[in-house]
């Protein structure tokens, strides 16, 4: 029996490598591309800013997530076609928009209706569970394995907020700490059903990055470079660079990952998604903080309580009343029709 010709063996070797149905891309109409690449960029932008939805999720909804994890495994490789270079500036230039645009609207929404966004976000969060849930197919041992692990990994990381083990402070972080934040948001942007924004809330970078990004806009605006310098300095050098090293590191793992050990990966994944709701309780607020009480590290005085940013004010739980367990159940399915619809709009478009 004769072995395959030297035509089908290319056609195999041409199977496995990233962007091998488009190798000749010459003749990719470029203009829709980009068009719905700058969809997907501002849907994914928007993702990132609100803990619940996921970056990965929103781009396979506007039908461009396959040719987005291929231009970044083709341009890591330094491989550089015209159609993958067309779907990355789009995703780049209008997710870097809506970030700028919308951080300060998104941070205020959270810190002053928290209860109403924590809703919002649960509901968006579990949208994503019927797009891992299809991703997943066949469930085996190991997927269910690596649920579970998932599942208690991202308990653990919400108990530890609300116990206040895990919660940083932009200032009390530094460098470091906003490095891995941003290395932590461009999970988003990997794989669908992980939201990068939730990592950050539970590690206590939410709040800051946001404020940071919103420092730079306003900074812009005014048309004042030195008061720029400081947050691009302190919060966007730091997380730009992290969410680069993430993109690059995460993609390029998980590629592995899934080869070797596809169900329990995508098990893992699935676990950390239904674990998220456990540390989006709706019902809390932030409080004034008292004398004796530690934020960012220092016990608090008489004399510097009222020095303390609302913005680190601590979240206390508390009983909703009538109207906000109907409004939190409002909310939630708002949030997961949202995320439902968007994903069975972009179903089968790449």
């Amino acid at each position: 029996m004769s072995g395959p010709t030297p035509e089908e063996r290319a056609d195999e070797d041409s199977a496995t490598q990233p962007g091998h149905a488009d190798d000749d891309d010459s003749s990719v109409p470029l203009a829709p591309l980009f068009g719905r690449s700058l969809v997907g960029g501002l849907l994914m932008g928007l993702a990132n800013l609100v803990p619940g939805i996921s970056g990965g999720t929103m781009l396979l909804a506007a039908g461009v997530y396959p040719r987005f994890i291929t231009g970044i495994a083709e341009v890591t490789t330094l491989r550089f076609r015209r159609a993958s270079l067309t779907v990355l500036a789009g995703v780049g230039i209008s997710a870097v928009v809506a970030i700028l645009a919308l951080a300060g609207v998104v941070k205020d929404l959270v810190l002053d209706h928290r209860w109403a966004m924590y809703s919002l976000f649960i509901g968006l969060t579990l949208g994503g569970v019927p797009v891992l849930w299809r991703l997943i197919g066949e469930r085996t041992p190991q997927m269910y394995a690596g649920a579970a692990a998932g599942f208690v990994t991202m308990t653990g990381l919400a108990i530890a907020q609300t116990a206040g083990t895990g919660a940083a402070s932009g200032e009390e972080a530094g460098f470091l700490m906003f490095l891995a934040a941003g290395a932590a948001a461009a999970s988003a942007m990997i794989l669908p059903g992980v939201s990068g924004s939730y990592l950050l809330l539970i590690m206590g970078m939410y709040v800051p990055i946001l404020g940071g990004v919103d420092a730079l806009k306003n900074a812009l605006k005014a048309g004042d470079p030195a008061a720029a310098v400081d947050p691009v300095v302190a919060v966007v050098v730091p997380v730009g660079l992290g969410v680069v090293l993430g993109v690059v590191g995460v993609s390029n793992v998980l590629r592995v990952l899934l080869a070797r050990y596809e169900k329990a990966t995508l098990g893992v994944l699935f676990g950390l998604l239904l674990g998220a709701v456990v540390g989006l309780y709706p019902f809390q607020e932030a409080r004034q903080p008292r004398a004796g009480d530690v934020v960012k590290g220092q016990v608090l005085t008489e004399e510097t309580v009222g020095e303390v940013d609302p913005e680190d004010w601590p979240a206390v739980f508390v009983t909703p009343s009538a109207a906000q367990l109907g409004g939190s159940l409002g909310f939630g399915l708002l949030g997961l029709g949202i995320t439902v619809g968007v994903s069975v709009l972009g179903r089968g478009k790449d």
